[in-house]
């Protein structure tokens, strides 16, 4: 079964019983958005925790949330049984907010039977879906091996070069506040302020109360890009919300779509790159 991009909690609910199915609960302990979730402790029943904080992540970076070695991908997957024939629907008890970057780095490891669960962990609740207390368990390892498509992410060399160029589009998931450099970033020693030429659609922009919105919806948001063939880069604040837009375009786009992993914990760290700002 190929899955789409994005699935409902009734489509979750009727294809529970699938043997190949695995339920990701990739919800975060804390983030730098200020959200809060009434389910703490809740998950989706039979869900394995997909732990973005300490786990599937480059440990060694100096930066935030950067992705890990094919490697360790593939290590931590086998770890939680993930196989090479897994149906992967992965979501967090923030509507969605952390689940499309989980999304986004099986597509990059060569997983593509991936989908976010639309609204998360609330629309499931909301629906008395089965649901039950977070558990840790010990998985029969699976056998996914990690090809990871390096094409898709974009470094801050590549940034700089089409500041000049403009070849790409550059589309920033951060608060309009914080895009335009009016306020502080949350973490210490960032200019604020944003990439030179890049656009500001925050990613509450594309939900409603932690729901995709449809795709008309998500049409008129990026009728900008519409006459335009031009590949899209997505970054934000450390590499997650910028994961939250690409999935909304990646329901309507057929742009090539790649990811600054660096984000802004890269481009705004000590005044090495150049900034822009709202002049007031």
């Amino acid at each position: 079964m190929k899955l789409n991009s994005i699935v409902s909690v009734k489509w979750l609910s009727e294809n529970f019983d699938n043997p190949d199915l695995i339920i990701l609960d990739a919800s975060p302990k804390e983030n730098k958005s200020n959200l809060e979730t009434e389910f703490k402790n809740l998950q989706i029943k039979g869900a394995r925790c997909f732990d973005m904080e300490s786990t599937f992540l480059d440990k060694d970076s100096q930066f935030p949330n950067m992705i890990p070695s094919p490697i360790q991908f593939t290590i931590d997957c086998q770890e939680l049984g993930i196989s090479k024939n897994s149906m992967i629907i992965v979501y967090d008890n923030l509507g969605i907010y952390t689940s499309p970057r989980a999304w986004w780095m099986f597509k990059l490891m060569g997983h593509k039977n991936i989908a976010v669960l639309d609204g998360g962990l609330s629309a499931w609740k909301k629906e008395n879906f089965l649901c039950e207390t977070k558990k840790n368990k010990i998985y029969k390892k699976g056998d996914f091996v990690a090809v990871i498509n390096q094409n898709l992410v974009k470094s801050a060399q590549d940034i700089l070069k089409n500041i000049d160029s403009e070849e790409m589009l550059v589309l920033d998931a951060r608060s309009k506040d914080r895009f335009d450099g009016l306020v502080p970033e949350p973490r210490e020693n960032m200019s604020s302020g944003h990439i030179p030429n890049s656009i500001n659609i925050p990613f509450q922009d594309v939900l409603n109360d932690g729901i995709m919105k449809s795709k008309s919806e998500l049409t008129e948001i990026f009728k900008f890009i519409e006459l335009t063939n031009q590949p899209l880069i997505f970054s934000c604040g450390s590499g997650i919300t910028a994961c939250i837009i690409l999935l909304a375009t990646d329901l309507i786009l057929d742009n090539q779509k790649f990811l600054y992993d660096g984000s802004w914990s890269e481009w705004g760290y000590l005044g090495k790159y150049p900034v822009e700002k709202l002049n007031i």
